[in-house]
């Protein structure tokens, strides 16, 4: 029986490219969603064994949907990561020129990362909001509410649609990191070139806490690639903080910092140990290797 895979439609998203990198993924089942939320329900309830979200953006952030939604069901875990370059296209229905267009449809941060070419090429034009890039090209194909259309080069192999201009982005260099997500189950072995994802609550609000917090992945050499904080949502004032950290569970230094954060915090939510996109190989700082943390253990042990 083939697998599903959920994942943030519809077809023509740069949610689709990520899943496309998905080597286990090929042909599988998939199916298209319109929310973060309702790929997290499609694993829950088993209607897909994987799903695809959006997690953060090099010009945007974090996606908040998908941290709080992360946040809200502790039974999900990552066993994956992957990266896709976040450029756009101008897209109309054949026979439309430049010069015609007046009204353009996309998702606003589709809008938002192509404000300046949209300035300084279509300085008199009303921007229409959107559900997706893709659902915004789609729709110039049912309906004459807009002219054209910001969505993803790839947009073309889907829908009858004409390119007026390319790479229209503010941001040459952008990317979006997007996450495999399943049911708790095996972590992914370590690598050497991992990455660990986890959810944190401060103890309390005093002076010192966030400080006490990051000590505990500073004195065991652990970097982090991101921190990011979300409001509880109980209470004006209380924060979660999503981290990710650059190592595996297995590695002895973030372990160690695992351990730091239990005693430390009312709640640790465990998200998954995963490989990471960029190849590059995780290196904790310090005395901090498992030789290390080994050699250590036995002299205690010793004592």
């Amino acid at each position: 029986m083939k697998k599903t895979y959920s994942y943030l439609g519809p077809i023509g998203t740069f949610t689709e490219l990520a899943l496309a990198q998905v080597a286990e993924a090929k042909g599988a089942n998939l199916r298209a969603v319109t929310h973060v939320q309702d790929a997290i329900d499609d694993v829950i309830a088993g209607k897909a064994f994987r799903a695809i979200i959006p997690v953060e953006n090099s010009v945007e952030g974090g996606v908040s949907a998908t941290s709080d939604a992360l946040a809200m069901n502790p039974n999900i875990r990552i066993y994956g990561e992957y990266l896709v370059p976040v450029t756009f296209d101008l897209v109309a229905r054949p026979g439309t020129k430049l010069e015609d267009v007046k009204i353009i449809a996309t998702h606003p941060v589709a809008y938002a990362q192509t404000r300046t070419w949209l300035s300084k090429n279509i300085k008199k034009h009303t921007h229409m909001p959107a559900t997706s890039t893709a659902a915004a090209a789609a729709e110039l194909l049912v309906s004459d509410s807009a002219d054209a259309a910001i969505a993803a080069p790839t947009i073309t192999k889907h829908y009858k649609l004409k390119v007026l201009a390319k790479n229209i982005g503010d941001n040459k260099n952008a990317q979006t990191r997007f996450l495999q997500i399943g049911l708790a189950n095996s972590t992914p072995k370590q690598t050497g070139k991992d990455k660990t994802s986890v959810i944190v609550e401060l103890p309390t609000d005093r002076p010192g806490a966030l400080l006490e917090m990051l000590e505990q992945f500073a004195t065991r050499g652990v970097n982090l690639s991101r921190i990011e904080s979300r409001p509880i949502g109980d209470q004006l004032g209380r924060y979660r903080f999503n981290i990710d950290i650059q190592g595996h569970v297995e590695d002895a230094a973030v372990a160690e910092a695992l351990k730091g954060l239990h005693r430390f915090s009312p709640k640790v939510i465990f998200l998954g140990s995963y490989p990471r996109a960029d190849k590059k190989k995780s290196v904790h700082q310090g005395n901090s290797t498992n030789a290390a943390f080994t050699a250590a253990d036995k002299w205690v042990a010793k004592l």
